[in-house]
């Protein structure tokens, strides 16, 4: 009897693979290879966005979000050939506690919209995307019709550290959508916190999703988030939670009076929907042209979209400033000595800033 290697009967053995046929082209399989691994010329990616392709406008996106130099450079120059295409778009920013549903909402009202001639794109911000994988995607999923649909794009969030980071991220993202044709843009907010403000800081119109049945304090909404809001839409108005939803209606109504007068002249709306049976998207799409022919006359749309773009600016320089600030060797090591000061109480935190700052300062002047 022949006696069976050991290694054959392991689980760890690796068996040899398959010898490929000699027919196949040697050189078509390195040129798929290079391909998938070099960028595309900067018209291809230009011509392909306003052409709508989405294939390439995902591409783009994931430029924009690379961390290496090479694809910085390649999606600013972009994004620099894109920007007078952009600007066509109504921004709309999208909030909500979990649970709120707010995926349902934005696949009824995705459809409601495309039914009515318009290409819709979905973006969102999370900042701790990395730590939770970032619940749009997992809303992707749920999204089954607006997901498969040739007028909708849905791009999950930029999983970058910092919240301005992907912030600015999804700035430059909205840009590429609006060039490539979509005229409705939905900026979800899948954080909580600060992203909220992030989002109001890139949209023309901020809403609030809200659930009636449960006080602020349940559902985590503090009043700085909805003296943001531009509306308010209490979601699941249906079965035995209607009456409950129009009396939350008339209280967040009532409440809203007591906010200060906003920036844009509008008196903030309380609106009530269920998404999951697509009532009520009708009264939410009427009440944003509404917000745009009001804004537009009184020209706030347009002075806070100048506003925004400003702040990218701003945004870009303070980023860049960090970053390059903690590139340096010399300040790394400084970092750490300045972090084992403070923690032996030799120097207080404030003076370990000015001390980074004021070499940093003169590095600089070498």
């Amino acid at each position: 009897m022949t006696k069976k290697n050991k290694n054959s009967e392991s689980a760890l053995h690796v068996q040899g693979g398959i010898e490929q046929p000699s027919s196949i082209n040697q050189n078509a399989i390195q040129k798929l290879i290079g391909r998938k691994s070099s960028l595309l010329p900067l018209d291809e990616y230009v011509d392909g966005i306003l052409s709508g392709n989405r294939m390439i406008l995902s591409k783009a996106i994931t430029l924009i979000e690379s961390a290496l130099p090479v694809h910085q450079m390649m999606a600013q120059e972009i994004i620099e050939k894109c920007l007078p295409h952009s600007g066509n778009s109504f921004r709309l920013g999208i909030t909500g506690v979990p649970g709120v549903g707010k995926s349902t909402f934005i696949e009824a009202f995705g459809m409601h919209l495309i039914k009515q001639g318009k290409r819709v794109a979905v973006l969102a911000i999370d900042p701790s995307s990395q730590r939770t994988k970032g619940s749009i995607l997992g809303d992707k999923t749920r999204m089954e019709d607006l997901a498969v649909n040739e007028n909708a794009y849905i791009r999950p969030s930029a999983s970058a550290g910092s919240l301005g980071g992907v912030a600015r991220k999804t700035k430059e993202s909205i840009i590429l959508c609006e060039a490539a044709g979509f005229d409705m843009i939905f900026v979800e907010t899948v954080g909580v916190g600060q992203s909220e403000t992030a989002v109001a800081s890139m949209v023309d119109f901020f809403l609030l999703l809200m659930l009636a049945g449960a006080g602020d304090e349940l559902q985590g909404i503090k009043r700085g988030i909805m003296e943001m809001a531009d509306a308010i839409l209490i979601n699941k108005a249906e079965g035995d939670n209607l009456q409950k939803a129009k009396l939350a209606r008339i209280q967040y109504e009532n409440a809203l009076h007591l906010f200060p007068p906003t920036a844009s002249d509008w008196t903030p709306k309380v609106e009530t929907c269920s998404a999951l049976h697509h009532e009520g998207m009708d009264r939410v799409w009427e009440l944003l042209k509404e917000y745009e022919g009001h804004t537009k006359s009184n020209e706030y749309f347009s002075e806070n979209r100048q506003r925004q773009a400003v702040q990218i600016m701003d945004d870009m320089i303070n980023e860049q400033l960090i970053e390059n600030c903690h590139n340096q060797p010399e300040i790394k090591q400084l970092v750490k000595k300045l972090q084992s000061d403070i923690l032996e109480n030799k120097v207080s935190s404030y003076m370990a800033a000015q001390q980074l700052l004021d070499a940093y300062f003169q590095m600089l002047k070498k």
